[in-house]
């Protein structure tokens, strides 16, 4: 099925409930955000039309999108494109590199973006924690890469530090 704004493929299925009756939406993901972030059947009144002013903000749109999804952690190397598609973060410092886009999600799912309440014991130094995600994400690469000898010493740094802890 395609997206009611363009010729993408459909993957939002929105069922909007009115006073008549149900009307049924479908959009691609940008038009779907669009949507919901005016959040009424007025979007449908507007349509999409090739040299109009809405182009141009779509394409700005899907630029500022585009430049996003490649923006990655300097200290995990997790992109926002990978964590959108997982739904979860590489390492705490996540929340200073994308904390101006996790900030809307955090306080429209918790209701705010500041955490209260218990927090994990700090038996371990940040910076220890960190090395250890490095090295995991490393790992992973080497041995993607099929660089076993360097995958073992990774494996064992990783079990040394791991030992420490305990």
């Amino acid at each position: 099925m395609k997206c009611q704004k363009c010729n993408n493929p459909a993957t939002f299925h929105i069922t909007e409930m009115t006073d008549d009756e149900p009307v049924e939406l479908h959009f691609c993901e940008m038009h779907a955000n669009q949507y919901l972030h005016k959040g009424s059947l007025q979007y449908m009144e507007s349509p999409v039309e090739e040299g109009s002013g809405n182009s141009s903000v779509l394409q700005d749109t899907t630029q500022e999108l585009m430049e996003l999804d490649f923006q990655t952690c300097p200290i995990c190397g997790i992109g926002f494109q990978e964590f959108r598609k997982s739904g979860r973060l590489g390492c705490p410092n996540d929340y200073q590199c994308f904390g101006e886009q996790l900030e809307p999600l955090l306080i429209g799912i918790h209701g705010a973006s500041e955490h209260i309440g218990k927090r994990p014991s700090q038996d371990g130094s940040q910076d220890r924690r960190l090395l250890l995600i490095r090295l995991r994400r490393e790992l992973d690469d080497a041995v993607l890469t099929e660089d076993y000898e360097h995958a073992s010493h990774l494996r064992d740094q990783i079990r040394d530090l791991e030992v420490e802890k305990i």
